[in-house]
This record gives structure tokens, sequence and C-alpha cells, in this order.
């Protein structure tokens, strides 16, 4: 092979690594220009229809990136990023999504002049470890005695959402729900799965309610003119079916003539007064049926008799809703007649069933002290109200829950952004070479929040982010976009405040999967 020709094979390798780089680079920039729009309270909503049809309306990054077609292994990681940020912190999702396409553009300019991408990734982590500490400097500590602080965090996150007008409604809400369930004091994190979150249609987004019990779309059974209101209820949740035994797939029971059917008939009602005599001499007045996909949870025969007992029926209840009933009714589910004893049912001041404007629910009220669940009913006026209402309240929910992994409050508004970039461009001039170069890239790069929470509020974005540039030299640390007045205030001032790790997060998780990004020189396709 002569010299020339190896010479040829090494520039076609290196163009070919360079052309894979450019096409993921285009491909992250392709899906954060897709969600740019979205991004703050003045953010543009996203209307998406899936292969069924149904119609979806958000301006959630990751609702969004969720429900979009990708094919590209870039983009799937973009939406991958977005994932990770909605389990970690469960707000910013449009940002980390935003904050990494800056960086992949910042990624690009860098890679045209000549650096390597080794240099590139190892300067960006750098930066990412400084800016870490920047914000850390920046956040203010939070008092969870303090619930007006907490309601204005939360408010922060729900302004950009579509049910932005009821945050003075949802906020306090889910604080509420959050501090039920969790002790600031003692635990560093709040398990949202002791918060269930029940839709149903119809009412306004104002109806929403946060209910210190139990909430069932179900409806109680009144076939046979049982209770419909119980106080004082004693709840057995009951796992087993009351119904006949059914023989074997294999099996078959044959019938000769009508003495043989009337003992049949007549053993079936004997072994279904059975077992509903059994759950009333426990004291039991309200019995939670599981539903059964074998063979019928209760049959006509079975309601006919707890109706004739006096003791209200809620039927088809979920398998996973099991564990939650048990633990906010304090209370053991029964798998067998045989296990039915008076220490196994859980207690509740009140059961009974209210009317909406679209059906009934069933309420469980009074629960045993102390409950560490909570249930928030939530409604709205149509299916996708409905829907984007649950997700602004997860979201709500989420940042309450991100205070208690990290305690510390920072500035919306692009602020902390802004004071990242200003203070890692003065830590670059103490760099020298690459680095130097590529820390300043990055602090640029994170110009992008500023510039598009402008864009979306119509703003001049570049007017904007040099009047930001200079409140942040002058030490104006906590200056942001202000999009309700279409200009420059101290973030602080006007209560738009968010938590640490939503930022911190965001920043940490863009960087990452950028440095990733960098890392790939091929593409290679699977069998």
């Amino acid at each position: 092979m002569g010299e020339g020709e190896g010479g040829t094979q090494l520039d076609t390798g290196k163009r070919q690594q360079d052309d894979v780089r450019t096409s993921n680079i285009m491909a992250g920039k392709a899906i954060s220009d897709a969600v740019r729009t979205s991004l703050g309270p003045r953010g543009m909503d996203k209307m998406m229809e899936t292969q069924s049809g149904e119609v979806i309306i958000t301006n959630d990054g990751a609702t969004i990136l969720r429900h979009m077609s990708v094919s590209h292994p870039a983009a799937k990681m973009m939406v991958e990023l977005s994932k990770s940020q909605d389990i970690e912190a469960g707000d910013g999702t449009t940002s980390v999504v935003v904050l990494a396409g800056g960086l992949l553009n910042a990624v690009q300019t860098l890679l045209t002049r000549g650096l390597h991408p080794n240099q590139i990734s190892d300067a960006f982590q750098l930066a990412n470890t400084k800016a870490d500490e920047i914000m850390r400097n920046m956040a203010i500590p939070v008092d969870f005695s303090d619930k007006d602080t907490l309601v204005k965090c939360t408010t922060t996150s729900l302004c950009s959402k579509v049910v932005s007008q009821n945050s003075s409604l949802l906020a306090p809400l889910a604080v509420d729900a959050v501090m039920s369930i969790a002790d600031p004091a003692t635990e560093t994190n709040a398990d949202l799965n002791n918060i269930k979150v029940v839709q149903k249609l119809g009412g306004t987004v104002d109806d929403t309610e946060l209910i210190q019990g139990l909430v069932f779309s179900q409806k109680i059974s009144k076939a046979a003119g049982g209770p419909m209101r119980m106080p004082n209820a004693k709840i057995a949740v009951v796992q087993f079916c009351l119904s006949p035994p059914k023989t074997d797939i294999e099996n078959s029971v044959v019938i000769s003539d009508y003495q043989q059917m009337d003992r049949l008939l007549k053993e079936e009602r004997n072994y279904i007064a059975d077992l509903c005599k059994k759950i009333a001499k426990t004291g039991c007045n309200v019995v939670l049926l599981q539903k059964s996909i074998l063979r019928d949870a209760i049959t006509d025969l079975g309601l006919h008799f707890l109706s004739k007992l006096k003791i209200m029926l809620i039927r088809d209840i979920e398998r996973d809703q099991i564990e939650f009933i048990c633990k906010t009714l304090n209370c053991t589910p029964i798998a067998s007649a045989d296990a039915l004893r008076p220490e196994k049912l859980g207690k509740a001041d009140m059961v009974e069933e209210i009317a909406t404007s679209d059906g009934k629910i069933v309420k469980i009220t009074g629960v045993p002290k102390p409950c560490k669940t909570a249930s928030i009913l939530c409604r709205g006026s149509n299916k996708m109200m409905l829907e984007e209402n649950e997700r602004s309240i997860h979201d709500a929910l989420c940042v309450v829950r991100s205070l208690f992994k990290q305690r510390y409050l920072i500035p919306g508004g692009s602020a902390p952004e802004m004071e990242v970039s200003h203070k890692l461009m003065e830590y670059a001039k103490t760099l020298s070479g690459a680095d130097s170069f590529c820390v300043r890239a990055y602090a640029e790069a994170l110009e992008i929040v500023p510039a598009t929470l402008a864009e979306n509020a119509g703003l001049n974005p570049i007017s904007i982010v040099t009047e930001l540039r200079q409140k942040h030299a002058r030490g104006e640390t906590y200056a942001g976009v202000n999009v309700r007045k279409g200009t420059i205030s101290n973030m602080n001032d006007e209560n738009v405040v968010q938590p640490l790790l939503v930022s911190s997060s965001a920043l940490s998780l863009a960087t990452e999967c950028v440095r990733m990004m960098l890392k790939i020189d091929g593409i290679i396709p699977c069998l």
C-alpha cells in the first residue's frame, strides 16, 4: 500500500466520523427546536394526534417528546434526556432539551474550528462542575414552616401550563398534599405513589380538590337497594369472589332432572349466604370488592344478601389500588372467607356517594390518623383539559418533592443561567488553551434560555440578553426576564422562584447527553 493511499483512507475515515457527529448534532438540534417555542409562561402549546386518533394539547416537554415519532438514534437520546429530567426533578423537561440544543450548537462551532471531541467533552465537564458550584452559591435555603415560599415555588412551575390561571388553587393544594404524606423534619424525599390523582370529567379546574381519605370513580352497587351512605364505616377490602365456584375448564356438571337443579341452586344460595353472614359477623358495613377476571366477583344473589344485611358494596376495585387503599384505611386485604377478622377491617367516619355533573363518585372521609396518603380529585370541562390538569398537578407535586431532596431555592426567569454564564466567562479567563475556549463557548450556550424566553414573549432577544449581561456584570445576581411586564426584573422580588434541583439537574443532564453524543464517531446497524 502506498503512502498516499494510506493517507486517503485516514481522511475518508475522519470524514465519516465527522459526518456521523454532524448528523447526530443536527438531529438533536431538530428535537430542541421542536419544543423550544413551548418554553416559559408565554410558550406556545402543541397539538398532537396519536395513532388511535386521540388529540393531546400540552406544552409539557416530556409529554410532547413521549408522543413524538422519532427514528434517529440521537433524537431518541434527546427524548430519553427529557424522561430523565422528568424522573429526577419532575419539572424543567423543556428547559433541559433547549439547553442541550444550545450546547450542541456550541459543539458544532468548536468542531468546525478544529478542536478534538475529547477536548470539548472534558472542558464541558469542567464547566458543568463549576456551574453547579455557582448555582449553589446563589441558592437560598428553604424553610418548610413558611408555606408561602413553597406556594410561590409551585406557582412558578404552574405559570407555564395551560391551567396557569388556576395556579392560586392548584399550588397550595399540591403543597398541602405533599406535606401531608411526608415530614420535612425527618424525611429527605416524598413518595408520590402515596398521592392518588383521580380524574373525573365535568366541572371546571376550580373544582379540583384535595381529600384526606379516598375517592373512587366506581359507583356504589345499588341494584338490590343497599345503603347509599354509611357513617362510622367499618370497611373490608375483600379479594375473594362472592359468587359460586366454577368447575375447571375440562370438567362439566351434568344435571339430569329438576331435583338436582334445585339442589344445586339451593347449595349456591347457601354458599353465598354463608359468605355474606361471615362478612356481617365481623361488624363490617362497607365492602370494597376487588375486580375478578376468572369469574363474576359477585352475583345478583350476593347483592341481595348484602343489601338485606345493610352492607354497602363498592365493586370493581382494581388490583393495583389495593395497596393504596389498605395504607389509607390502615386495614389488611382479606383473601379468603376464613381470614375474615374484625381487626382486619378499616375505619372511616363517612362513606358516601356524591353526584357530579358527569356521573357519581364515592368519597371515604375521616380516615384514621396519622394518614400518610392523600387523594386529589382532578376535574376538567373536557378530556384534554382534564389530562392537562392532571399533568400540571404532577409537575407541581414534583416541585415540592424536589425541595425535599435539595432544600434550596433559586430565582427563575433565566436568572441562574445568566449568572452561571457570566461567572463562567470570568472563569474561562483563568484557564489556558482549549479549555478556556470551550468553557467560554459553554457559557455563551447558556444564553439560549433567556433568548428563548424573550422570543416566546414577543420581545427582542438580542437587546434582552445584552441588558441581562450588563446587569449581571454589575452584580445583580437575581436579574431575569420578566415576561409579564416585558422587562428585566429582580426575580426574587417578583416571587419567581424554583427548586435548585430543577436547574442543576437540567444543566447536568444536558451536559452529560451532549458529552455522550460527542463520543460517538460511528453508527453501526445491528441485526
